[in-house]
């Protein structure tokens, strides 16, 4: 089992930036994968970034050069910097978490977590 807690949420306006992290209880070991997705209202939660154990990592097309996902060094809080953040960025952020075996790799869709936060509300004004 896990626990993540989401933090660093808040409002901004457009062109601004924001810090959120994810706290993960207990010492992540082995293989895995961790994931920031969010959501709106009426819609599907989207992938926005993912990273491995290895430091690969992906983001989907909307967030490439304005988001950084990382991890801090005992591994156990994950990081989504936000930068020139835009209207449409506007969500409640979640991060998760799966383990996995070797070379799995990161992943932007919900079925491959199984860990999951709460989420943190992200508003930004235009």
């Amino acid at each position: 089992q896990a626990q993540l807690v989401e933090s660093g949420g808040g409002s901004v306006q457009s062109g601004g930036s924001l810090r959120l992290s994810c706290a993960v209880s207990g010492t992540i070991t082995g293989n895995y994968r961790m994931g920031w997705f969010r959501q709106t209202p009426g819609k599907e939660r989207e992938g926005v970034a993912s990273i491995a154990r290895d430091g690969t990592t992906t983001y989907t097309d909307s967030v490439k050069g304005r988001f950084t996902i990382s991890q801090d060094n005992d591994k156990n809080t994950l990081i989504l910097q936000m930068n020139s953040l835009k209207p449409e960025d506007t969500a409640i952020y979640y991060c998760a978490l799966k383990y996995t075996a070797p070379g799995w790799g990161v992943s932007l869709r919900q079925i491959d977590y199984a860990y999951w936060g709460q989420g943190t509300q992200v508003t930004v004004s235009s």
